[in-house]
């Protein structure tokens, strides 16, 4: 191929390389080269005559070593020359060939861009506002840009605040606009000081069935002393992000749930928002801290054991010489060791687990350390470890359930119910257990345990009842090895419980003309969809039952067969407020009017019972149980909108990070002094970007500004 035909913007040296020979160094103005075979060159010093070499085996070595004999005045003569002249070796070769600077598209800077960008950071990384005033980040970004124009505290407050006010618009445009409505979390942290911080999450699918869970409210409130405080709070800020009426439920941090928050919020939220079937989906039981409790409970139980456990596993990490020795020993006793020690962090239950679990797996090496080691004085006897292995392997229990917390950013409702109750019946095991340590550790545990499950199983089967793998089968299967010969009694819970909300959420997608009636006629024909959409037995000692013990029920009495299946709007003759719901067929309510119209002869299949009874899903664990119901969301037009609802319920209201603490989390003093409004924009637009609640580009967010 010919130079010539090649067409590239190459700089001219590079383009006639070929053609024209290249200039020589400027180091053989003070070097001579000689040729002595034609595989080795050698370059001679003009001033001194010392030989260095050029080309060896016809390999080129270059002229560093030969600029450098000049440069850094090693030749003698040079030295000797320069003296008597009073130069400087060093400057004697600089003469250089001029080099074309760099041609670099000009880039104008911005200050109020450079200053847009600082603010993100400090919000993304958690950076103290004062960062901005600290001399060693002002010459930094001088060095980068000398046009930069330092901020001060309080204009990067400003602009911080600023940005969490625009993130805010636009988070509170995403929420008018998702079809379903929002459950919320309620978090809170202590400080040293006689205030609490009290974190209001929020949970929602959006129109394309993602789900999201930011942070909407940080509220100081007085602590202990909160409860009017934290009450009014929580109602300003459902008014200032456009919530009232629209919530499905609400759970409470253990911690800071009582008596008078919790019945004033009932008694609230009951109002504005009838689909919390009377304030009955309003929870005070957060999973991740019942689980931290049962943890605490039974290392609390065993705490000298423990305690002997972590001295001596701090020996052994004391010091290189120690682990060493215990290394050494290990390897004599052929010990197999699949975990590291580690020293625990003991307000973090799940690194006292990992701690405990590699020490019993080290049990031998430990027994025979005081022979190897005269130092060594914490001795565990054997039935000491043994023990520990039994505590072990009942905290692994409470670890693979708390997992499914941290396992996923986002996890929804519907993977609950099955760690819940396998956990439940492992507890259950091990309390009956034939061994009297293990029954007695884990009793107090599994009756603890199965006040939350009896609490909270309705609302997690519902749940699960939304996920086409599982549906109702799933709930019946278990319940019938839980609760034995009372099984029927709480499947039918739970099938009245689907029931009602099917029938909430038909009455609140009619068309808003349809909705104008008196209560009687709306609370009549709720009665009556109930009684038609749900199948059961007649009205016998179980119903009866199911009555004062189902607090998601509004009525027991349905039709028998097949019927259930269908749901069969009839004009009642008599039996209203005024004696008759409907006087004639030609005098039916707007509601009645709507519904008889839309379904043809006063007949429509139920979707809830066309859903639960077709074929389950595939059980696989890639299973995409959103995108199940986006895709079938025509098929299911009701129900998907009751779906992205129950599955975006959250059952923990701590966030990952906090899963296994074993104490409420403490505001550190820095955060602590910031006045409210501040605190919140940081912690706030900190979660927003972190989450990507608002498909935020964060890797693109930060425009070139310098």
């Amino acid at each position: 191929m010919e130079v010539n035909n090649i067409v590239a913007p190459l700089p001219v040296s590079k383009a006639q390389s070929n053609t024209r020979p290249r200039k020589k160094s400027i180091v053989w103005e003070h070097f001579t080269l000689k040729t002595l075979d034609p595989r080795c060159s050698k370059a001679y010093c003009k001033q001194c005559g010392k030989e260095f070499a050029y080309i060896t085996d016809s390999k080129q070595i270059g002229t560093s070593h030969l600029k450098r004999h000049i440069s850094l005045g090693i030749c003698q003569k040079n030295q000797s020359k320069n003296s008597a002249s009073g130069g400087d070796a060093a400057a004697y070769p600089q003469k250089k060939r001029a080099r074309a600077a760099p041609c670099v598209a000009s880039i104008s800077f911005d200050q109020e861009c450079c200053n847009n960008n600082i603010a993100k950071m400090i919000i993304l990384h958690d950076y103290p506002l004062h960062i901005v005033e600290h001399q060693g980040f002002i010459n930094f970004v001088q060095t980068l840009q000398p046009q930069f124009n330092p901020q001060s505290f309080n204009a990067i407050k400003g602009d911080c605040v600023s940005m969490y006010l625009r993130e805010k618009q636009n988070l509170l445009n995403l929420i008018n606009e998702i079809p379903g409505r929002v459950n919320l979390t309620l978090d809170l942290w202590t400080s040293n000081q006689t205030l609490a911080y009290v974190f209001l999450r929020g949970h929602f699918i959006d129109s394309d069935w993602n789900l999201h869970k930011p942070i909407l409210k940080v509220m100081v409130v007085p602590f202990p002393d909160s409860d009017n405080s934290l009450n009014q709070a929580i109602v300003s800020c459902l008014s200032n992000w456009h919530l009232e009426g629209r919530i499905f439920t609400l759970a409470l941090d253990n911690f800071s749930s009582n008596e008078t928050v919790v019945g004033n919020l009932r008694g609230h939220l009951s109002v504005k928002n009838p689909v919390l079937l009377n304030g009955q989906l309003l929870s005070t039981n957060c999973y991740a801290r019942v689980l931290s409790r049962l943890a605490l409970d039974a290392l609390l139980a065993m705490r000298e054991t423990v305690s002997k456990v972590r001295e001596s596993v701090m020996y052994v990490k004391s010091s290189k010489c120690h682990e060493s020795k215990f290394f050494e020993l290990k390897q004599q006793l052929q010990v197999p060791g699949m975990f590291d020690l580690l020293i625990d962090e003991q307000n973090k239950w799940d690194t006292i687990y990992h701690m405990l679990v590699a020490a019993c797996e080290l049990k031998e090496v430990f027994a025979c350390f005081d022979a190897f080691d005269p130092d060594y004085k914490t001795i565990l006897t054997m039935n000491e470890w043994k023990q520990l292995e039994t505590l072990c392997t009942h905290l692994k229990y409470l670890y693979e359930a708390a997992k499914i917390l941290i396992a996923q950013p986002c996890p929804t409702a519907n993977l609950f119910f099955p760690a819940v109750s396998k956990l439940h019946m492992q507890l259950a095991n091990a309390a009956f257990s034939d061994d009297p340590f293990c029954s007695s550790l884990i009793m107090p545990l599994h009756a603890k345990f199965d006040q939350y499950w009896r609490e909270s199983c309705l609302i997690l089967a519902v749940a699960v009842a939304m996920d086409p793998r599982h549906k109702m089968k799933l709930v019946e299967s278990t319940f019938a090895k839980i609760f034995g010969e009372n099984a029927e009694l709480w499947i039918r819970m739970v099938e009245v419980g689907l029931h009602e909300l099917f029938v909430e959420y038909i009455i609140q997608m009619l068309p808003s003309s349809s909705k104008n009636v008196d209560e009687g006629n709306e609370a009549m024909l709720k009665t009556e969809l109930l009684t038609l959409s749900s199948s059961s037995t007649n009205g016998d000692e179980g119903d009866e039952f199911l009555i004062k013990v189902a607090p998601l029920m509004l009525t027991s009495t349905a039709t028998n067969g097949d019927e259930g299946n269908m749901i069969t709007i009839e004009a009642y003759q008599e039996g209203s407020i005024d004696g008759s719901l409907f006087a004639t067929e030609d005098e039916l309510s707007d509601i009645e009017y709507y519904l008889s119209d839309f379904t043809g002869n006063y007949q429509f299949n139920s979707e809830l019972n066309e859903y639960l009874e077709e074929h389950l899903e595939p059980n696989i664990q890639e299973f995409d149980v959103l995108n199940w119901w986006r895709v079938n969301g025509l098929k299911y037009p009701t129900l998907s909108r009751m779906a992205s609802d129950i599955l975006s319920m959250p059952i923990s209201t701590v966030s990952a990070d906090s899963v296994f603490d074993t104490e409420t989390r403490k505001m550190d003093r820095y955060r602590s002094s910031l006045d409210p409004m501040t605190l919140e924009a940081l912690i706030c637009t900190n979660d927003w970007f972190m989450h990507e609640s608002l498909s935020i580009d964060l890797t693109n967010g930060f425009s070139s500004s310098f």
